[in-house]
């Protein structure tokens, strides 16, 4: 559980999110505004519909090949971290070839308090939605649930939350240092679940030490692709 503690010290300069798989981009149109008498109420309304319609657009699912669901650690900053998160996206964006990626990061507050009580219940709660939202919308997309310290109690905690019909759109989980590795994923096949946990890493044990094994699972993350790369 990273951060949110005096006496740890982490990195705080969050790297930008960014996919190199497909972009799907949706041009803008440009119109010209008169003042034309008859036409001042016309045009307003239709720049005030615009203007509104920006935002839903941006709320809609865009659909991807492959589709993340990523919650952070402790302490890191939104929305995917800076020790484990940006790593994996890359190493999914370099194992992926031709297939698009989307990889999106769990909106929860990621404090000790939540990982105390075995993770936040908040987040665990948001990332079910994430994960339901994204099976919904997207009925081709391969769907990853992953995580990082308190990320991975996350990921145990939804998947508990799923329906039977989303849980096996599960097609990949991976969890990097895990509090909870000693228990199993519920709803999720065995086979479709990778947990990383680095030896003398207390957070794995189920401890509340920040020790330098907790902190380099960025080392994991080529592995960690091939694996998710294996399943979609």
């Amino acid at each position: 559980m990273p951060g949110d503690m005096d006496r740890f010290a982490f990195p705080q300069n969050a790297e930008a999110v960014t996919s190199r798989g497909r972009v799907i981009q949706h041009p803008a149109s440009s119109s010209m505004l008169t003042f034309n008498p008859r036409s001042i109420l016309v045009s307003t309304l239709v720049f005030g519909l615009a203007g509104l319609a920006v935002p839903l657009t941006k709320r809609q699912q865009e659909c991807a090949d492959v589709m993340v669901i990523f919650a952070r650690g402790t302490g890191e900053d939104p929305p995917i971290g800076t020790l484990v998160g940006p790593q994996f996206q890359e190493a999914l964006t370099n194992v992926l070839g031709d297939k698009s990626l989307s990889f999106q990061g769990v909106d929860y507050a990621a404090n000790v308090a939540g990982y105390l009580v075995g993770g936040d219940p908040e987040g665990s709660s948001q990332m079910a939605v994430d994960i339901t939202d994204v099976a919904n919308a997207c009925p081709d997309a391969k769907i990853v649930s992953s995580g990082y310290s308190q990320g991975g109690q996350l990921v145990h905690n939804s998947a508990g939350m799923l329906s039977s019909e989303i849980a096996a759109r599960v097609d990949a989980v991976v969890i990097f240092g895990d509090p909870k590795s000693n228990e199993s994923v519920p709803n999720i096949d065995a086979s479709k679940v990778k947990v990383f946990c680095h030896d003398g890493d207390n957070i794995c044990d189920g401890g509340i030490l920040i020790l330098p094994a907790h902190l380099n699972y960025d080392i994991d993350t080529p592995e960690a692709a091939e694996f998710v790369a294996s399943k979609v």
